[in-house]
C-alpha cells in the first residue's frame, strides 16, 4: 500500500526543505557543531577572543582617561573660580599615582 504524494505537494516541500537548507547554512551551523565536537579549539578561540577584548578595553579605557585629562587640563588653563582649584588637584592626583 504505497501512497504517493501529488505532484503539487511533493513541489511544494521541495521548495521547503531547499529554503531550510538555505536557512541553516546561512546561521553556519555545520561550523558550530563542528566547533562543539573540539573543545580544545573552542578553548583556544575563546581565549585569543578573551586576550583581545582585554587589550581593546586597556586600550579604550587609557585613551578615554587621557582625553578626560585633557579636558580638564583646559578647563584649568580658563581658571574658572572654584573648578580651576578642583581640576588642579584632581590632575595632582593622578601625577602623583602615575609617579610624576
Amino acid at each position: 500500500m504505497s501512497k504517493e504524494l501529488p505532484e503539487e505537494k511533493l513541489e511544494f516541500w521541495e521548495l521547503r526543505m531547499t529554503q531550510l537548507v538555505r536557512y541553516l547554512e546561512g546561521m553556519r551551523i555545520a561550523e558550530y557543531v563542528d566547533l562543539l565536537q573540539k573543545p580544545h579549539k573552542l578553548i583556544v578561540l575563546n581565549f585569543i577572543a578573551g586576550l583581545f577584548r582585554g587589550l581593546g578595553i586597556a586600550i579604550g579605557a587609557t585613551l578615554l582617561v587621557a582625553i578626560m585629562l585633557r579636558f580638564l587640563q583646559q578647563l584649568l588653563v580658563l581658571n574658572i573660580p572654584g573648578i580651576g582649584s578642583f581640576v588642579a588637584e584632581i590632575i595632582r592626583i593622578v601625577e602623583q599615582q602615575n609617579g610624576h
